[in-house]
């Protein structure tokens, strides 16, 4: 990021800012561990868990000193769907929680497995990707498809990870659309409109932290039904045309 006078003045400030939160985060999950544990210990405890987290995101939400401002443009479908988002600070997984209501299984990167307590999430209930095996990317699209199948949400970020150019896009990955399409699911597209501004680079004393108010957009489901193979670019471009638009829109661009 480009360094002015007030980069340098705000960056205490600002690293105080990412250290109170971060600390917080792992305090309030060791706290919350135990019952974790028990909830994600059998599958027939699982919504319980979910939410545990809901509530546990609401207690992140207050410490950041943050609100929430949704703006939902239709109702989430009645069955399964995949909720494709914009990936440009860790809150985006915090808010997910907030935003979606109803019962979902997150599916990201494996290296989420080795974060301290975290890491027990995708372990019980969530869906880790070693994209690095192809056996192991496999058996990941294999649970994901149960989930779908058994009537259940799925949420992904399509672009795989926070891009160092955030909140301008990096290109979608086929894995979200290849699922819809087989499954012949809805998606339902998510903008994380400022959560760059509110956390940054994380690991950086210059990287943006502040409080605010979370800024989402809750698009109108795509439907797939009647897709094929021959549809998945097409698909892929829409959702990535409706996010890119919102980012636009709202001077995230």
């Amino acid at each position: 990021m480009k360094k002015t006078p007030a980069t340098y003045l705000f960056a205490p400030l600002r690293w105080l800012f990412k250290l109170h939160f971060g600390l917080f985060f792992f305090l309030s999950l060791a706290v919350l561990y135990p019952l974790f544990y028990f909830f994600l210990s059998k599958k027939t405890r699982f919504r319980a868990a979910f939410k545990l987290k809901r509530f546990w995101s609401i207690l992140l939400q207050i410490s950041y000193l943050s609100l929430l401002s949704r703006s939902k443009e239709a109702d989430f479908p009645k069955g399964p769907f995949i909720i494709c988002s914009n990936h440009s600070s860790y809150l985006d997984i915090v808010f997910m929680y907030r935003v979606i209501p109803r019962y979902f299984i997150f599916m990201g990167k494996d290296e989420l497995l080795k974060w301290p307590l975290f890491g027990l999430f995708f372990r019980r209930q969530d869906i880790a990707v070693n994209r690095r095996s192809a056996s192991g990317a496999g058996r990941a699209f294999t649970r994901a498809k149960e989930v779908l199948l058994n009537g259940d949400a799925l949420a992904m970020f399509p672009e795989g990870t926070i891009p160092k150019h955030a909140p301008k896009l990096k290109p979608f990955k086929d894995g979200a659309f290849k699922l819809a399409i087989e499954c012949q699911v809805p998606i339902v597209p998510v903008t994380f409109i400022n959560h760059w501004k509110m956390l940054g680079n994380a690991e950086s004393i210059w990287g943006k932290a502040r409080p605010g108010v979370s800024r989402v957009v809750i698009h109108k489901p795509v439907p797939t039904a009647g897709l094929t193979d021959k549809d998945l670019l097409a698909l892929r471009q829409q959702v990535f045309n409706t996010i890119e638009t919102t980012l636009k829109e709202n001077g995230s661009y």
